[in-house]
């Protein structure tokens, strides 16, 4: 009798990441000037992405620290040796090729170190944006030409961070605001890298300072930080509360009647830079303190021009 044999059950299939759905360009004209092979820098919000024959060969944001800070700090390059390269070469655009032929930095450490500070900055400037962005023609860095990098390559790298930070946390606020610990009587324990960024945390610093101050690629801080978060071990710090001057009336264009608006554009492809953010309230002065606005006026208090610019001036201070 022949025996009957089952049915082989197939093995279970490997697990496979899912790979992020195609979406609109995250800046449709940084894909323009790439097809032009343009020159130059793109300027946004939040930094700048330097092209060079429709590649991007730089990029900084001031929330990210400079390729300086990482070669310095990691012990690469001493500060006087990144000082007498930018006097030395700076002018011709040739810093980072100055850096390797003077035997200051190995080829392959200078373009490890410039591509990961290219990919930390990116991944600011390409974030979102409420000004519209420009491009200028035939600007160059002084760092020169280190190792290119095609847009779609920055592209991908930039939404796998995204996606990569939502998993660990969703909630962005711990990117940008000052951070505190959290109330909580035990502490659990922590890596030494996440217990470095613990160790900068004082309610004022924000994960950018943090990384100034560590050395660190920012992108690596926003991870550790959003880590802690998760754990509830940071949070964010509570916002400041507003002073309130109850003797000080707003002038009339900024009343309830007349609101102030602010031009918002998207990442605009044409046109220059939208208007600056607004200014904070100028805090109270001491009553020792003399104010310098008044100081100014007090030799011409026969000026009939006086009571126009102490007009200006309070307009000025209600901003």
């Amino acid at each position: 009798m022949t025996p009957v044999r089952s049915p082989r059950t197939p093995p279970p299939r490997l697990p496979v990441r899912p790979r992020p759905v195609d979406g609109p360009a995250l800046s449709p004209m940084l894909h323009r000037l790439a097809a032009e092979r343009a020159t130059g820098v793109l300027l946004r919000e939040r930094g700048a992405l330097y092209l060079c024959d429709g590649q991007v060969v730089h990029a900084e944001s001031p929330e990210t620290p400079g390729l300086d800070v990482l070669l310095t700090t990691g012990g690469v390059l001493d500060a006087e040796g990144w000082r007498e390269a930018v006097a030395q070469a700076g002018e011709r655009g040739r810093v980072g090729r100055y850096l390797v032929d003077s035997g200051r930095v190995a080829e392959g450490a200078l373009e490890l170190c410039h591509t990961g500070a290219l990919f930390d900055a990116a991944f600011f400037v390409l974030g979102p944006s409420s000004a519209p962005a420009r491009f200028r023609y035939g600007d160059a860095h002084w760092l020169g030409t280190v190792r290119p990098v095609p847009v779609a390559a920055l592209e991908r790298e930039t939404v796998r961070r995204r996606a990569l930070l939502h998993r660990i946390w969703p909630d962005p606020a711990t990117d940008t605001a000052p951070l505190i610990r959290a109330d909580r009587q035990a502490q659990p324990p922590v890596p030494a890298r996440q217990g470095a960024v613990l160790g900068q945390v004082d309610g004022m610093r924000t994960a950018a300072d943090i990384s100034r101050a560590l050395g660190r690629p920012a992108f690596h801080t926003l991870v550790d930080l959003r880590r802690l978060a998760a754990a509830g071990i940071v949070t964010t710090a509570p916002p400041a509360p507003r002073r309130h001057h109850p003797d000080r009336t707003p002038p009339d264009h900024m009343s309830p009647a007349h609101p102030t608006t602010h031009p918002t554009g998207e990442h605009g492809e044409h046109g220059a830079l939208g208007a600056p953010p607004p200014l904070p309230l100028p805090l109270p002065l001491h009553p020792d303190t003399p104010d310098p606005v008044s100081a100014l006026l007090a030799p011409s208090q026969a000026d009939p021009n006086v009571a126009l610019l102490r007009r200006l001036r309070d307009a000025l201070e209600a901003l």
